[in-house]
């Protein structure tokens, strides 16, 4: 009996995507922050983790110091296992420069 060949297929080479990297102007951080308030306004850590996405295509360093907050107590609040004040919150937004807004549910 003939001896099967084996093809081998060549290995796809994956890296990590980083939302951050792709939100280069103020209009795509608020659309971002916007599209998780809407589609997700019950996630308190997926909002928190888009506010930290934001905040690392701004410069994390800049924003802490913006929010008047330390960097490293920046990474922990806005990481996923953060769990932000509401004025906390607040802060970062006014130094990423976007405005939560309401309306009628």
């Amino acid at each position: 009996m003939p001896k099967a060949t084996t093809r081998k297929t060549p290995k796809t080479k994956t890296i990590p995507y980083d939302v951050a990297e792709q939100l280069r102007s103020p209009e795509e951080m608020a659309a971002y922050l916007d599209a998780w308030l809407t589609e997700a306004p019950d996630d308190a850590a997926g909002i928190a983790r888009a506010l930290g996405d934001i905040a690392r295509a701004k410069g994390m360093t800049q924003v802490a110091k913006d929010a008047g907050l330390s960097r490293e107590s920046l990474y922990k609040a806005l990481s996923a296992d953060g769990n932000p004040s509401f004025a906390t919150v607040l802060k970062v937004a006014r130094a990423l420069g976007v405005q939560l807004h309401a309306e009628p549910a």
